[in-house]
């Protein structure tokens, strides 16, 4: 974790166990190499991952408030993409949610909207390398994952079917390069 999630989180004892990661810092996980980058969310110093064999590269990215030049540039040799739909703009602006709730969550600090991931992909996309999308951090009460299917297809060229879901208790299906 970063130093900031470190002390956010109180400086626990984690018996030797912890290492600090910075962005742009690799580091080794076997054969595969994990690269960190700092993303614009509001917690203590967020981190959000690259990991690479070497010929693929997959890029994790499920908390963040926008796309910010730095974001881009880290993912932008992705083949694959874990990537936020946290919300459906219209779901939101509709929901129970306190409005200071509505504005954290739809703010720049905050999570992506449907058509906010799908403009990240288009552009990652455009990049030449990116083949396939997983949406992620789908909000349970803001989001349906038919509305961010067709948000990353329409951005994508491709068909709904084309794009995974990730279900927070099962995860998502096993994805091949």
């Amino acid at each position: 974790m970063s130093e900031g999630t470190y002390a956010a989180l109180g400086y626990p004892d984690f018996g030797g166990m912890l290492r600090i990661a910075f962005d742009g810092m690799p580091i080794e996980v076997g054969p595969m190499q994990v690269e960190p980058f700092t993303v614009p969310h509001d917690a203590r110093e967020p981190l959000q991952l690259t990991c690479t064999d070497g010929d693929i590269r997959l890029g994790l990215l499920t908390d963040l408030g926008h796309a910010s030049a730095h974001v881009i540039r880290k993912l932008s040799d992705c083949h694959t993409l874990v990537l936020e739909c946290n919300h459906d703009e219209a779901m939101l602006a509709a929901s129970s949610y306190p409005p200071f709730l509505k504005r954290r969550v739809g703010g720049a600090y905050g999570h992506l909207a449907n058509s906010a991931a799908a403009a990240l992909a288009q552009s990652l996309l455009a990049a030449g390398k990116l083949r396939q999308v997983m949406a992620a951090h789908l909000s349970e009460q803001n989001n349906r994952p038919e509305l961010a299917q067709q948000a990353l297809a329409d951005a994508l060229g491709c068909m709904p079917a084309d794009i995974h879901v990730a279900d927070p208790a099962r995860g998502g299906d096993w994805l091949t390069a």
